[in-house]
């Protein structure tokens, strides 16, 4: 039988007892991290960071795949990026992740070289070499336990390492302007020019006051049943919701987006994956999104259920953990759903009436595409979103949003707002955002790139190309991209205001002028209110 040399032993036993059980492994010391790198007062606290992990752990997703040398390429240039976006992060918040990121290599390196050293001793045992076999099993023995360490190790850092680097927001396209909202960019107005009625007082043109008048609204009920801005729609608001969300469905239809009715109640999870988390890391999540008690509360292990606060979600839910090939992009599908939103009476005048409510009806755009179509499909979506609009005939300007609006998981961001002579000021009505692979990095959502497409995932966070052929590379990740294409309350306030109707030289209500083209969505009759209070619908 082989015998193994003295000096060849030797050094294997240096090997095996070289690091104690506990300590550094391997004589590898991961460089100091600042005191509170474990919690780092930019990010969550510590039940909020145990909640993540612990979602993740349930989760019945892959856990998501960040493109970390991409993240610390430049780490100045991704601090500056999420200082731009106002996201909550410290400017050593790279630092913790480029730390974190060292100390997982070092450990990648070690495990691989021990791994080797074990598998090479256990070959050593089973020839079966006399005289040495008792103490090399016993070497085996330790080197096992020390790898045991050393994964426990590596799990712990790969854990933080990901934790704080999903608090890092999208990157930012290269045309979007810099700052908070005032600094957006107008890039097309269309429809009639805003007005204002010099003889009517613009209180008169408020869409509570005409619905109180004509009792389309019910406070009271509201206040007793749910609580404000839970509003009851009753009479032409209910009929004109439901012609509203038939209206756009036709034209999203049209346009090739196949309808999808989405759940309401989503994962944490999926929320989480979506970017859908507080902005200011002080702040409560239950400020945010309602959370339902569901069987965990009973002693079992479902998982933990909210909301959700728009129907991105859960579309987006719809293509999670998928793989897809790219002659199949981009897919299009709009949903209807509620939206549940628990901040809604936080933002002063924007509370009063329909403009900002806790729960609404919502029409959404969703697309899944490869990296190459989304910026094309972000202009398609916007014109579908116009054709919507410019047939209600609103008054409306196309926003470039600015970096502080953008989000966590938006690399572009487009709004369109209405004028809204009752609030004398104009409102949003729709949004539509380039998600990039922020949410299908999280999601797992990828594609299988064609043999001729060429693409190459060079944007910012995107991981390298596959081959052109065999596609034995890894396989990159798709783009998601959201609008809105009827969010109905804010529709319904910019149609009432603007299409308020008086008596001839009177500042009384006559009725209100509808589109056109929702009359043929329309099932009810053109009467509003009863009696003294009576007006008619005209379409116009």
């Amino acid at each position: 039988m082989r015998r193994v040399s003295v000096g060849r032993l030797k050094n294997i036993r240096q090997y095996a007892s070289q690091v104690p059980l506990k300590g550094p492994l391997l004589g590898v010391k991961p460089p100091a991290p600042p005191p509170a790198s474990r919690n780092p007062p930019s990010s969550p606290s510590p039940s909020s960071q145990n909640s993540r992990s612990n979602t993740l752990a349930s989760s019945t997703l892959p856990k998501p795949r960040l493109d970390y040398n991409s993240l610390l390429s430049d780490p100045g240039y991704t601090t500056l990026n999420a200082i731009r976006r106002a996201s909550p992060l410290k400017p050593d918040h790279l630092l913790h992740i480029a730390r974190l990121r060292e100390t997982q290599l070092i450990l990648l390196q070690k495990l691989s070289t021990i791994r080797a050293k074990q598998k090479e001793i256990g070959s050593l045992i089973r020839t079966g070499i006399v005289g040495d076999s008792e103490e090399l099993k016993e070497q085996a023995k330790k080197i096992k336990k020390r790898i045991k360490d050393y994964e426990l190790n590596l799990t712990e850092t790969e854990n933080e390492l990901l934790d704080l680097s999903l608090l890092l927001p999208n990157f930012s396209h290269p045309d979007v302007p810099i700052g908070s909202e005032e600094n957006a960019i107008t890039l097309e107005t269309f429809g009639p020019s805003p007005t204002i009625s010099k003889e009517i007082a613009n209180d008169k043109l408020d869409h509570v006051n005409f619905c109180n008048y004509y009792e389309l609204l019910d406070g009271e009920a509201s206040s007793n049943t749910t609580g404000s801005s839970w509003p009851y729609l009753k009479g032409i608001l209910a009929l004109l919701e439901q012609s509203l969300i038939q209206y756009s469905l036709s034209i999203a239809i049209k346009n090739g987006f196949q309808i999808v009715l989405p759940p309401d109640v989503i994962k944490e999870d999926i929320a989480w994956r979506c970017g859908f988390q507080p902005r200011d890391s002080s702040s409560n999540p239950s400020t945010q999104t309602y959370h339902l008690t569901n069987s965990q509360s009973g002693g079992g292990n479902g998982p933990n259920l909210c909301l959700a606060g728009t129907s991105e979600i859960p579309l987006s839910g719809l293509f999670s953990n998928k793989l897809f090939n790219e002659e199949d992009l981009p897919k299009k599908i709009v949903g209807v759903g509620r939206a549940f939103r628990a901040e809604a009476g936080a933002r002063g005048s924007d509370t009063r009436g329909l403009y900002r409510v806790h729960q609404f009806t919502k029409v959404e755009l969703f697309s899944v595409t490869s990296e190459n179509q989304s910026e094309e499909m972000m202009e398609e979506i916007r014109k579908v979103q116009k054709e919507i609009a410019k047939g209600l005939g609103l008054s409306v300007r196309v926003l470039d949003m600015p970096t502080e609006e953008l989000g966590a998981s938006a690399f572009r961001k487009y709004d369109m707002e209405a004028w809204m002579p009752g609030r004398g000021k104009w409102g949003e009505i729709t949004s539509t955002s380039n998600c990039t692979t922020y949410q299908s990095r999280r999601l797992s959502i990828t594609y299988r790139p064609s043999p001729s497409s060429g693409s190459s995932q060079s944007a910012p966070n995107t991981p390298p190309a596959p081959p052109a052929e065999g596609h034995n590379g890894p396989l990159p990740f798709a783009h998601t991209l959201n609008g809105t294409a009827a969010a109905i309350p804010r529709l319904l306030v910019a149609l009432i205001e603007n299409g308020i109707r008086f008596k001839e030289g009177t500042e009384e209500y006559e009725g209100v002028n509808l589109p056109r083209a929702l009359q043929r969505f329309w099932i009810g009759g053109d009467e509003i209110g009863e009696g003294r209070k009576k007006g008619i619908i005209r379409w116009v």
